[in-house]
């Protein structure tokens, strides 16, 4: 009896699924639009063995950096755009953007301080004033002009998801603190480095006392654009530092601000900037990372100055992506140390307007069109590959990288203790690879021009 109960324990256990901690979660999104965050039959991992494919091994044990957030912008464009619908479409669209659960997530925003290029109403500031006038004690600063409808759209997006987070970037100062008078071109006056700092705090202030903390600053959005077109100002370097170290941060210091302040906010082909700032411990103490920008450059400057700076942080402040060419560009982000990824415009109608700048754009991940409805095009799914599973706090983990040029990876361990994988084919045709992790692997194939996020909870 013993033997025969023995023996159908054993075949039992054979005709049983997996065990449930081998099962792997599997959500796919691809660029011909038959899956959109689509759930797939979970895989089950199994005893490691040889495989010709490709194989990623994920390695819990070598840890990166941790995740602050991901999202986008609420620049005036998007929440124009988002103004034009009805208020339950419009919080539709908001939840679909913000709620972790009914939409993709994202968690970190930036914000204009003032008006950036993308907007359709005249260019503004806080403080503008007529030719020839100033306010150095900014008696006149007032964030009226943001209640049209940037404040609205952030207060909706604070609903559907109170764990978000925000961090502001200043175009330009008033006109009246620049060397030309004007928003377009031009520096910050040396003498009107005390005002410009004060500018930012009552920002910072101004924003708080509507319910909106901001995480983080930076100075200066791409300090080294500058354009007659739309607000721009120029900064080195060496004035940036001046000005964090002797103005910016002893005034934070001494009103007992939490913001954390970024330094440069441009693009990957410039470290000189960021270096001149952090190579000054005076300047250094009151920053808390670099933000980088993708028009130029190569991805891989990121670690190469986290390297140089390692009690700094790296942020990816600005850069959108696109297609599954674009999540193997995020994955690159990512692996470099970025803490962050923050796109730029979300929502533009099918012309893409508003956009008072000079500045061309392609089709937003939303798009407003021309009857009223909105549209979800592929970057809004791939996006929420990566922002609906990597948590916040999640760490990057060691994966390795599979030599394909249309194939790209990021692995990160999730608070809840899950891993989250998720993997890009930008190639023309599916490509079959495998995922090992200790001692157990499982193999799959990724259709073309797809991205995919596979979730496991690992067991020793």
């Amino acid at each position: 009896m013993i033997r025969m109960l023995m023996v159908f324990t054993t075949i039992l256990s054979l005709m049983l699924p997996a065990a449930a901690e081998d099962a792997v979660q599997v959500v796919m999104s691809c660029q011909d639009g038959s899956k959109s965050l689509l759930d797939e039959k979970p895989l089950q991992f199994g005893k490691e063995r040889k495989t010709k494919d490709p194989a990623i091994e994920v390695e819990l044990s070598k840890k990166g950096q941790s995740i602050l957030g991901l999202g986008a912008s609420f620049d005036h464009s998007t929440c124009e755009n988002l103004s034009k619908l009805s208020a339950e479409k419009r919080e539709e669209v908001i939840d679909k953007l913000m709620n972790p659960e009914r939409g993709i997530g994202m968690n970190l925003m930036r914000v204009c301080i003032g008006a950036s290029d993308f907007i359709g109403e005249p260019y503004y500031t806080y403080d503008d004033l007529p030719e020839g006038e100033t306010d150095p004690e900014l008696t006149k600063f007032s964030i009226e002009k943001d209640r049209a409808y940037v404040l609205p759209a952030i207060k909706i997006a604070q609903k559907k998801n109170p764990s978000l987070l925000f961090f502001g970037s200043p175009w330009s100062p008033p006109a009246w603190m620049k060397t030309t008078g004007k928003l377009g071109t031009g520096s910050l006056k040396p003498e009107c480095y005390p005002a410009f700092a004060k500018y930012l705090l009552k920002f910072i202030q101004a924003y708080g006392a509507e319910g909106i903390p901001m995480h983080a600053i930076t100075v200066q959005n791409e300090p080294h654009m500058e354009s007659k077109d739309y607000p721009t100002t120029y900064w080195t370097g060496e004035q940036q530092r001046d000005f964090i170290r002797d103005h910016l941060g002893p005034l934070f210091r001494e009103n007992n601000i939490k913001t954390k302040i970024w330094c440069w906010d441009h693009n990957w082909n410039e470290p000189d900037f960021p270096r001149a700032i952090l190579s000054d411990p005076q300047a250094a103490q009151y920053v808390d990372g670099t933000g980088w920008h993708l028009y130029e450059g190569k991805v891989g400057t990121q670690s190469a100055f986290k390297a140089e700076f390692p009690d700094k942080h790296i942020y990816f402040t600005e850069g959108s992506l696109f297609r599954a060419n674009g999540a193997i560009r995020l994955t690159q982000i990512l692996r470099n140390w970025s803490r962050s990824y923050n796109g730029w415009v979300i929502m533009l109608d099918e012309h893409q307007k508003p956009n008072r700048g000079p500045h061309g754009a392609s089709a937003t991940c939303i798009e407003l069109l021309d009857d009223g409805s909105v549209r979800y095009n592929f970057d809004y799914y791939m996006q929420g590959q990566f922002m609906k599973y990597i948590q916040r706090d999640a760490v990057r983990v060691e994966s390795s990288l599979p030599d394909l040029r249309t194939f790209g990876n990021v692995a990160f361990l999730n608070p809840d203790g899950r891993v989250a994988l998720v993997v890009a084919n930008s190639a023309r045709d599916p490509q079959p690879f495998a995922v090992k992790c200790g001692k157990k692997m499982f193999k799959t194939e990724l259709p073309a021009g797809t991205v995919a996020t596979y979730m496991w909870e690992p067991k020793d």
